[in-house]
């Protein structure tokens, strides 16, 4: 387990150094990879842990160097994150009637549910575009709004809006700055400040609540 964590760490602070080994193995298969790993965090609930933010920025800063094309990322990375969410929708929308029996599904985490729940809850449908932005939330975001049954109509627009607008802030990120020499040379510390800044949210909900349940007592 802990060499699984360590591993994961070791992505996450040099995944510049893993994609461009990535790019040069591989080729026009990365595009198939940054397609699937996309796909799975924003589509698959037992994968929130991916890297898509940092990707996301990384992506475009390789494309910026002539690695990837741009055009070809924000059309595909697009495309993996309104897929995801669709089909986390679709999925949360089947196993919503066994939820409200009550009946414990394995492969929930119940913490990340009610806490995407609180979301929806204070924000509405416009969850489904501010959860792009959370880590975490935004893998549950489209199980709840399935679960919920949210229309499928309503649902797709915050969806397409929300998933363009995440791909495209963070990978035209990554492409703009990525010759500004802070970013070239500490692209290990700036990809961990956009993990931390994409955290921040959540860390600020969390110390809400527990100032909340504090004042309850």
């Amino acid at each position: 387990m802990m060499e699984l964590i360590q591993m994961a760490i070791d992505i996450f602070l040099h995944l510049d150094k893993h994609l461009a080994t990535i790019i040069q193995t591989y080729g026009a298969l990365t595009y198939l990879l940054l397609f699937v790993i996309i796909f799975c965090e924003t589509g698959l609930v037992v994968t929130p842990f991916l890297p898509g933010d940092s990707l996301l920025f990384a992506a475009g800063v390789f494309a910026s160097m002539g690695s990837l094309n741009i055009a070809v990322l924000l059309v595909l990375l697009g495309i993996a994150a309104v897929a995801g969410d669709t089909v986390n929708y679709w999925v949360g929308h089947f196993v919503g009637p066994r939820l409200f029996r009550g009946e414990k599904i394995k492969f929930l985490n119940q913490k990340h549910l009610d806490r995407t729940h609180e979301f929806f809850e204070r924000y509405g449908a416009e969850t489904i575009i501010i959860a792009r932005f959370v880590p975490f939330v935004r893998t549950f975001a489209p199980f709840v709004a399935g679960v919920g049954s949210m229309s499928y109509a309503r649902f797709i627009t915050y969806n397409v809006f929300g998933g363009l607008l995440w791909v495209f802030l963070l990978t035209l990120g990554g492409y703009f700055f990525a010759n500004m020499p802070v970013v070239k040379d500490h692209f290990s510390v700036v990809v961990l400040a956009i993990i931390v800044i994409s955290l921040l949210p959540g860390v600020y909900e969390f110390m809400r609540q527990y100032r909340q349940s504090k004042k309850g007592k």
